[in-house]
């Protein structure tokens, strides 16, 4: 069994910068994670608001800081965790594949998309249902596609499906949205993309190969109608993904991380960081600086362990 003096869990922006930090400061580092490195990042055609770039896309990003961790003697491993538990002074770190010991634990393995939670949602993943407009956009070119949500994700999506397919009509459950300015601006002024206010879905249907139609009803009105769509791209908020570390008690009753501004958890040794905390805004700038605190923090553990 392989002993870390740090073991980073999740390898998006949040997690490979932490481990960049412990790298520098010569402790050993382990970043776990269950698919590719970058997480959402993946999934995003153009980040705008990340210092030193204008305009770069996700995949690349992800790229450079991965790179940066390769550079600096990070190791790096596949594996869904499966649970972290105390043991012999150490942390034990169980994965679906390996174990591993660690004198510290800095959980980075951010959000995943809420679903509707409607009929049709789980029949027609794939089919025509998705959470990323970067993976599945391509398949509807010169269709009719459905973007659910309100927020910044919502529409940066909306956007750019707008440049893949014929028309986005965006169904938002408010009559205004929630997405920074700058994003709403640029929504409003495709003339590819239309709202539907005060909307909410009920059911997506289709045949036994593709979706086809929305079930509507308006949240003021109770006024039911139909949409005929070729896909459906959902963005109704995010889930924790915490699940691994509820036997640690770290979580509040929603399932989010509960740290103080060091970033420390409940439990001595444990730092948690980015948009797996319980904090109100999640961004890849916000998760990257909870990164530095939180590498910081465990080197400065690992003094106090020395001591």
């Amino acid at each position: 069994m392989e002993h870390y003096q740090t073991i980073v869990i999740g390898a998006g922006p949040g997690g490979m910068t932490a481990a960049i930090y412990t790298a520098r400061a010569n402790l050993r580092t382990l970043m776990l994670d269950r698919g590719i490195y970058g997480g959402q990042m993946n999934n995003t055609a153009e980040i705008e608001n990340y210092p030193g770039y204008v305009r770069i896309q996700g995949p690349e990003l992800a790229e450079k800081m991965f790179a940066s961790t390769e550079q600096l003697g990070v190791e790096y491993a596949f594996g869904n965790v499966e649970h972290v538990k105390r043991a012999d002074q150490q942390w034990l770190v169980q994965t679906d594949m390996d174990q591993y010991t660690a004198d510290v634990v800095i959980i980075a393995t951010g959000s995943q998309y809420r679903k509707l939670g409607v009929p049709g949602e789980d029949n027609y993943a794939g089919r025509g249902v998705s959470y990323c407009a970067v993976c599945d956009g391509a398949f509807f070119k010169k269709q009719h596609v459905a973007v659910i949500g309100g927020g910044d994700s919502a529409l940066e999506e909306a956007s750019y499906l707008a440049g893949i397919v014929d028309h986005v009509t965006v169904i938002h459950r408010r009559d205004q949205l929630r997405a920074q300015k700058i994003l709403q601006d640029r929504a409003f002024a495709n003339e590819k993309i239309d709202f539907m206010w005060n909307t909410e879905v009920t059911k997506i249907e289709g045949d036994d190969k593709k979706v086809q139609q929305l079930q509507l009803v308006n949240n003021q009105t109770q006024a039911t109608s139909e949409l005929a769509v070729a896909g459906v791209f959902i963005y109704v908020g995010l889930l924790p993904v915490a699940e691994p570390f509820n036997d640690l008690a770290i979580t509040n009753s929603e399932g989010w991380i509960e740290t103080n501004e060091q970033m420390e958890t409940r439990q001595p040794g444990i730092f948690a960081l980015g948009d797996v905390r319980a904090k109100t805004l999640r961004q890849i700038t916000t998760a990257v600086g909870d990164a530095a605190i939180a590498g910081q923090n465990a080197f400065a553990y690992h003094e106090q362990l020395k001591d």
